[in-house]
């Protein structure tokens, strides 16, 4: 069974789907979206794979501990742990930035992360399983107002490495892969508000390829990553951002 935390967001979505092409069973969890989460579902069903969906607030370690524990009982192991949840943030100057909001995202997306790992990792000790974490181009290159954003991605990046470092002599792997601007998720929010032309079209010049990326993109590189044909890496982040941060 594969478990992919914020199976209900777009790129998540993507992931489910691809993982059950793949051939694997997939928990996903959802924050508030639950008709998101049914639609991810469906989609990994129509693949002949089993779904299940879980509502999980990744801050709470307890709840992130029961849904792990919770998927591995009902199943028997778990093989692949895929973080793709991430806060719904603002784009703001770190000047504008409150230390409410900044704890909050902190704890929502780095510290959940690190409760999934938390969770995770004895079963995939005895799996030999591997952790894929999404996280941000930005890391390489930094966009302006993306700090809510970017921040927690270092923590990921950070734990990502640790990971990898010790639990190699267990079989465990651990990769991510940096987003650039993708034309799901988030970004279609802030496409419908924050965002104007002008932006738009300086992200496209700043990209090599000069568009976007898919969802469905980022799903293979996830995919890939968590399968037997990337058996010998690990600790490594593979930069999806069609040039951003040459």
């Amino acid at each position: 069974m594969a478990v992919v935390l914020g199976g209900s967001g777009g790129v998540g979505r993507a992931i489910c789907e691809r993982l059950a092409m793949a051939g694997s069973d997939v928990a996903l969890t959802y924050r508030g979206n639950l008709e998101a989460a049914e639609r991810a579902a469906e989609a990994v069903r129509a693949h002949g794979r089993r779904a299940e969906v879980y509502r999980v607030s990744a801050s709470d370690a307890g709840e992130v501990a029961a849904f792990v524990e919770g998927v591995a009982a009902r199943n028997g192991a778990v093989h692949t742990v895929v973080c793709a949840a991430g806060s719904d943030i603002p784009m703001r100057f770190v000047s504008e930035v409150t230390p409410a909001s900044w704890r909050e995202v902190m704890d929502a997306d780095a510290n959940g992360f690190f409760n999934l790992v938390h969770a995770a990792l004895p079963l995939l000790r005895k799996s030999r399983g591997s952790i894929v974490a999404i996280t941000s181009a930005g890391l390489s290159r930094f966009p302006a107002r993306d700090i809510l954003s970017v921040a927690p991605k270092a923590a990921i990046e950070a734990l990502v490495r640790a990971v990898a470092k010790e639990e190699g002599r267990f079989g465990v792997r651990a990769n991510s892969v940096a987003l650039g601007v993708i034309e799901a998720g988030i970004f279609t929010r802030l496409n419908a508000g924050e965002l104007g032309a002008d932006w738009i079209a300086a992200a496209k010049r700043n990209a090599a390829l000069r568009r976007f990326g898919t969802a469905d993109e980022v799903a293979n590189a996830v995919v890939f990553l968590a399968s037997a044909r990337a058996s010998y890496v690990t600790g490594q982040t593979l930069m999806l951002d069609g040039g951003y941060s040459l």
